[in-house]
């Protein structure tokens, strides 16, 4: 088994990746990787559900967006100003992509905090991870990809797992569920951007239009509708929202960089994990068997994807 994994591990890495990550010392710095994997979901499930909490108390979906954009934006501004590259640093011949990025990301948010006051977090996080297989559609479309046989199937048996959850034609159908549906296929042209972008465009560039896109568009909606409070509890949930935003995607971009994403993507699904423990834990919600049946073939679904697509 174990000489199984290990030859799966450098199968997975490029040569020019294997030389680079061997003169540090493989085990230590994949596993390092893993582990900034792991802990960027968490922050990222922690987002989920502070603001699942917030909005269960009154709060508006729109005043969860712009919390989370702001505290994004402040750190990113803050870091380039530390360093001193808050001027020329950000700019970029692409900002056009860049906004329509960043404005892709905005809306997701949206659609997902929206979706989060109506829906558990198990079923919203499971719909979600429906996005990679609409990447792996798209891609014939928009990038000219080549998909083969085995793909193709995933890509079907994703869809009948996203409808297996959802449920659009039995009694306990949820329209909200249509809003994590739209939150999928907005990131996986999100995603598909990203990928096009981020050979020209520095990430630290990216984190921070992103953050200051969201900001510019939430802040006069969420005055509208803001809800005070005095409550220190709350006060760490709405700083949780844009502090654990910023580190989940630091992190995943420090992850990426020193291991390829054909290692980590699995380790992706234990958002899946957090959000189930959080949702049991905090909500007392489990899911039903028709609903884990239909879980258990989206994740199935996407991790044939991503094992045909690793060559």
């Amino acid at each position: 088994m174990i000489r199984w994994c290990r030859r799966w591990l450098i199968s997975s890495l490029t040569f020019s990746r294997v030389d680079r990550v061997m003169g540090r010392g493989l085990p230590q710095t994949i596993a390092a990787a893993i582990v900034m994997m792991l802990m960027a979901n968490f922050l990222f499930s922690t987002v989920d559900t502070s603001a699942k909490w917030l909005m269960g108390l009154g709060a508006s979906a729109l005043q969860m967006a712009f919390l989370r954009y702001a505290g994004h934006f402040a750190i990113s501004l803050g870091l380039f100003a530390w360093r001193g590259k808050a001027g020329p640093a950000l700019v970029t011949d692409r900002v056009a992509l860049v906004i329509l990025r960043g404005g892709l990301l905005v809306v997701s948010t949206l659609g997902n905090f929206l979706a989060l006051s109506y829906l558990p977090l198990t079923i919203t996080s499971a719909i979600m991870f429906s996005a990679p297989i609409i990447v792996a559609f798209l891609s014939v479309q928009l990038l000219g990809e080549p998909v083969g046989p085995w793909r193709w199937s995933a890509i079907i048996l994703g869809a009948v797992g996203v409808m297996i959850v959802i449920q659009p034609f039995g009694d306990d159908f949820r329209w909200a569920a249509l809003l994590s549906v739209f939150n999928a296929l907005t990131l996986a042209l999100y995603s598909i951007l990203t990928r096009k972008l981020a050979q020209t465009v520095p990430t630290p560039v990216l984190q921070f239009y992103t953050g200051a896109i969201g900001t510019l568009v939430f802040a006069p909606m969420a005055y509208l509708v803001w809800q005070p409070s005095a409550d220190p509890l709350v006060w760490l949930c709405w700083a949780t929202l844009g502090f654990s935003g910023w580190a989940g995607h630091e992190l995943l971009t420090r992850a990426h960089a020193i291991a390829p994403a054909s290692l980590l993507m699995p380790f992706s699904y234990s958002f899946l994990i957090y959000m189930t423990v959080f949702d049991v834990a905090i909500f007392g919600f489990l899911p039903d068997l028709v609903e884990i049946a239909g879980i258990m073939v989206i994740v199935m679904s996407g991790l044939v994807i991503w094992y045909r697509g690793r060559g």
